[in-house]
């Protein structure tokens, strides 16, 4: 979770640097969600707004151009985001996992866990690398 965490903070080196993301015009989903801390484990309610394949947190959910993020999570790095409810025995939870670490969410209702799940989804699909039309070979061509 370290290095997700500081990957996520990293924000804080660079102020301005967010990827180039209006993350404050047009988001693809915004709400709030309650987030376990890193280190202290303690659980906080933040705004989140999913932009162009990064999802950004907020203490408040007026944000404007001159908001700064919390922390960022670029969704390209996470392999899965499912329900959590089992592992935290909390209602509403779910987790978003890369290869070495987990955070975990808790939202609202039933509802808006499964959007924030549908949306983030797609976005670690429209986002991780994917297979490009030089690297697909087709057996069945004739040469």
């Amino acid at each position: 979770m370290a290095s997700l965490w500081r990957a996520a903070t990293a924000l804080k080196e660079k102020p301005n640097d967010y990827g180039g993301v209006e993350f404050w015009s047009n988001p693809e989903r915004t709400g709030w969600l309650t987030k376990q801390g890193e280190y202290i484990k303690t659980w906080r309610r933040r705004w989140f707004i999913l932009k162009q394949g990064k999802l950004f947190w907020f203490k408040e959910s007026s944000v404007t151009r001159a908001s700064r993020p919390r922390g960022m999570i670029p969704v390209a790095n996470c392999l899965t985001v499912k329900g959590a409810e089992d592992i935290l025995n909390k209602q509403y939870a779910f987790e978003l996992s890369t290869r070495n670490e987990t955070m975990y969410f808790i939202a609202d209702s039933e509802k808006e866990k499964e959007d924030w799940i549908n949306s983030i989804g797609r976005s670690i699909v429209q986002h991780s690398r994917s297979v490009t039309d030089s690297e697909i070979v087709d057996y069945d061509s004739k040469q």
